[in-house]
């Protein structure tokens, strides 16, 4: 798919794991103040930008509150060692399966699975595969990104 591609094991993000990490990264794809059709138009024209108003980058997944709020969630769960090896320079930590599921939670993994269009467990495998790689790419000099940049990467 291009954007990230540098950043994963093996060279490649397939479109699945791109949707699902769009919907992590820059949230619209989950809704929360979006309808079904709103929904829908994203995932056709994935180009368009976030509206204004999303209630942040992970607002459709109950507030996680884009990148650092995904960051925080998983330092909540035990994973913070983990998670500073991914935004500091050096090697980057992985991240085992379950401990996705445990952070995120069981209805946010079943959500971005379904718009992936693939199972939870296939998306949590590849998700701990790639995003150490994403998060490190998307925190050169140890600080996040801001929404806008984020999302200006999907739209490429």
């Amino acid at each position: 798919m291009g954007i990230f591609d540098d950043a994963v094991p093996g060279g490649s993000i397939s479109k699945p794991m791109m949707i699902a990490l769009g919907a992590l990264l820059v949230g619209k794809l989950l809704g929360g103040g979006g309808s079904q059709a709103d929904q829908t138009a994203q995932q056709a024209n994935p180009q368009a930008s976030p509206q204004a108003g999303d209630g942040g980058l992970l607002g459709g997944l109950g507030g996680l509150g884009g990148l650092g709020g995904l960051l925080g969630k998983l330092t909540e769960a035990g994973q913070g060692d983990t998670v500073d090896s991914w935004v500091q320079p050096g090697q980057n930590k992985p991240i085992a399966p379950g401990s996705l599921n445990d952070a995120l939670g069981s209805k946010t993994i079943s959500d971005l699975a379904r718009q992936a269009g693939i199972s939870e467990q296939e998306l949590l495998n590849q998700l701990s595969t790639v995003l150490p790689g994403v998060v490190d790419k998307l925190t050169p000099r140890g600080q996040l990104p801001t929404q806008e940049q984020i999302a200006s990467l999907f739209r490429q």
